[in-house]
C-alpha cells in the first residue's frame, strides 16, 4: 500500500487549486480537444459532494440547465482543468448534499457564507 502512495506522491502532477467544500458554488475552467483544435470550456455549479484521498480525490458538480439537472464528477488532479473559481461559500451543514437533487424553486437555495 505504501508503494502506491509513494508514486501517487511522486508522479502525479498536483494541481494548484482553491479550498472549496460541499455546497460551494464553482467555476471549473477545463481545456476540451476535438481533433486538432483544444478549446476552453466552463462548468459552472454547486458542489454535491468531495471523495476520495490524494490523488484519487473527486468532486461532483451539479448545475441546472433549463429544467434538467446536470452532474459532472471532476478528479482533482484531472490535467485538462485549468483553473477553478470560488463564486460562492454555502452553508451546508452536511459534507454531501445529496438531498439537493430533490429540491426545486426557491428551496434549492443555499445561504451564502459571508466574510
Amino acid at each position: 500500500m505504501d508503494l502506491v502512495k509513494f508514486v501517487q506522491d511522486e508522479f502525479v502532477t498536483r494541481n494548484e487549486l482553491p479550498e472549496f467544500s460541499a455546497g460551494d458554488t464553482l467555476t471549473v475552467y477545463y481545456e476540451i480537444r476535438e481533433g486538432e483544435k483544444v478549446r476552453t470550456q466552463f462548468f459552472r455549479g454547486i458542489v454535491i459532494q468531495k471523495r476520495g484521498v490524494g490523488a484519487s480525490e473527486t468532486f461532483t458538480i451539479r448545475k441546472m440547465s433549463g429544467t434538467v439537472g446536470v452532474e459532472r464528477i471532476f478528479p482533482i488532479n484531472l490535467p485538462a482543468i485549468q483553473k477553478i473559481e470560488v463564486n460562492k461559500k454555502g452553508i451546508v451543514r452536511r459534507a454531501r448534499i445529496f438531498y439537493f437533487r430533490d429540491l426545486t424553486g426557491k428551496k434549492a437555495r443555499i445561504k451564502e457564507r459571508r466574510g
